[in-house]
Formats: structure tokens, C-alpha cells, sequence
């Protein structure tokens, strides 16, 4: 394990050596990057500075940037409330009465999470 762990230092290392010129790299030498554009945005964190692992802003386009945020914090909010409702009824229990009348269907004999896909008529 430590062999491979070592291989991969030595690439990290050969691959920063080759965009700041010293295998203990100097980030701040290393100006021509597009993700420069995004380094004074909110959100951007010591020790990483902008941190975009797949490359999605590599071409620099603000425009898009602002997009994707904007997308990614309604996925976020829409997995907190999808999380809630997941949870809720496992600790508040569920409504009375009925689901479906006409089929004799009530609240409390559906069950949670992704199971209820099946029983809901």
C-alpha cells in the first residue's frame, strides 16, 4: 500500500512540477488557469482555494458558473426537504383517515420511504 501510495505522490508531484515549475509547487505561480476567474467567489475555502474536481468551470464562462451554483443549491434544498420528508413520519407518525376511501386505503398503511411508491393507488 505504501509503494502505491508513493507512485501516486511522485505523479502529483511530476504534474504540479509541470504547471508551477517546482514539484513543491508554488500555487500563485500558476496564473494561467481559467479557475483563476472564480477564486475571489463566496464560498471559496482555504486550504483548497475554488475546488472543482471534474473540471466544469474550466472554460471560465461566469455566466454558467453562476448557473451551476444556482442549480446546485436547489438540488441541496430539495435533498434537505426530501430528507425531512424521509424521516418525519418515522418520528411523528402519520395523518388519520383515509388515503383512499373507495379502496379502504388509509395514511397509516403506507409505508415509508420508497416503498410507498408501490402502495399509493
Amino acid at each position: 500500500a505504501n509503494g502505491r501510495l508513493a507512485m501516486m505522490a511522485i505523479i502529483g508531484m511530476f504534474f504540479q512540477d509541470g504547471l508551477t515549475g517546482s514539484a513543491w509547487g508554488d500555487w500563485s505561480l500558476y496564473t494561467d488557469s481559467p479557475l483563476r476567474a472564480f477564486e475571489t467567489e463566496l464560498g471559496v475555502q482555504a486550504p483548497f482555494g475554488f475546488w472543482d474536481p471534474m473540471g466544469l468551470s474550466s472554460d471560465g464562462d461566469a455566466e454558467n458558473f453562476r448557473r451551476r451554483r444556482q442549480t446546485e443549491l436547489k438540488h441541496g434544498r430539495i435533498s434537505m426537504l426530501a430528507t425531512m420528508g424521509y424521516i418525519t413520519p418515522e418520528i411523528t407518525g402519520k395523518f388519520p383517515g383515509y388515503l383512499s376511501p373507495s379502496l379502504g386505503l388509509k395514511f397509516e398503511d403506507i409505508p415509508n420511504g420508497l416503498a410507498a411508491i408501490s402502495k399509493v393507488p
